[in-house]
């Protein structure tokens, strides 16, 4: 069998015969996490590259965005999380952390609560977590889980989390126990997910944050196989991919500038999920991106 057969046969073994009828903006409660809740499915993430103002973060969290994601570094987002104010119970912090142990994690922990001003994170999730022996060390006597258990006990810390690209090494943690949520890369380009991760996820009623949903762009150009008349859709198609998925909690969009929120969030105008024909349409285009846009895990 040919490597573009092996693909067509994966697309076919991981696309469902029926989409679910969960809707992109369909509200989930986190476990555990005592507000906000409900959640908005649709979260926002920055990054250190994008052009996001503060102006643009509002806009997100007025269109009914309440996850926001921090990957650790001041920014807009942090700027407005810092004025919430009162708001601040209405909306779900998450922060990126670097820190592998118990010393390095109290250090990291008090500058983010600082810059964010705030007591509290929602989510702090064990940022790029790609080796095994990192999650050993984490969760070893002096590692960063020893303290951030410590603060979860003192509420500075709701819910703790792992955010990696490695989706064995995430199953085998969440199963560990020590975990409340999962963060991974999940795409139509990319859907070992579905057989190596949800099915662990769902079976333990753990919440799963999904990011990379564009696939670095990729989905979003044409391949060379592209059937006659295909249109590549735009970006709120991907995000509906993804949320298609029940075993998903939460998506995270991350717009470089104020154009891209904005047709990213009219997922949020969706009347209801991804018809069958679309869905095996953009799953199509999805194995197509895998075959031709490089070889990844």
């Amino acid at each position: 069998m040919t490597k573009k057969e092996q693909d067509l046969a994966t697309s076919a073994r991981l696309s469902p015969p029926h989409p679910v009828t969960l809707s992109p903006c369909h509200l989930v409660t986190l476990a555990s996490l005592p507000a906000p809740s409900p959640l908005c499915r649709l979260g926002l993430a920055t990054r250190g590259d994008a052009g996001l103002t503060e102006d643009d973060v509002w806009y997100a969290l007025d269109r009914g965005v309440n996850f926001l994601n921090w990957p650790g570094s001041p920014d807009a987002l942090s700027r407005v999380v810092a004025r919430l104010g009162p708001r601040r119970r209405e909306v779900a912090v998450c922060a990126q952390f670097e820190a592998r142990t118990a010393a390095d994690a109290r250090t990291e922990l008090e500058q983010m609560l600082d810059q964010l001003g705030t007591d509290y994170l929602d989510v702090l999730t064990f940022y790029y977590v790609e080796e095994p022996e990192e999650w050993r060390q984490i969760t070893g006597p002096g590692g960063a889980l020893e303290y951030c258990r410590e603060s979860k006990r003192a509420g500075k810390v709701r819910l703790l989390g792992l955010t990696s690209h490695q989706r064995p090494l995430a199953a085998e943690a969440a199963q560990s126990g020590l975990l409340d949520l999962l963060m991974i890369r999940f795409n139509a380009a990319h859907r070992g997910a579905e057989a190596e991760v949800f099915p662990v996820t769902d079976a333990l009623r753990l919440p799963v944050v999904v990011y990379t949903c564009l696939r670095w762009g990729a989905l979003l150009r044409p391949t060379p196989d592209d059937p006659p008349g295909f249109a590549v859709p735009r970006a709120p198609a991907w995000y509906r991919f993804a949320l298609q998925t029940p075993s998903v909690s939460v998506a995270l969009v991350a717009p470089a500038n104020r154009a891209e929120l904005e047709e990213d969030l009219t997922v949020l105008d969706a009347d209801g999920p991804l018809s069958a024909e679309e869905y095996e349409r953009l799953a199509a285009h999805g194995q197509r991106v895998r075959h031709y846009a490089g070889r990844f895990p």
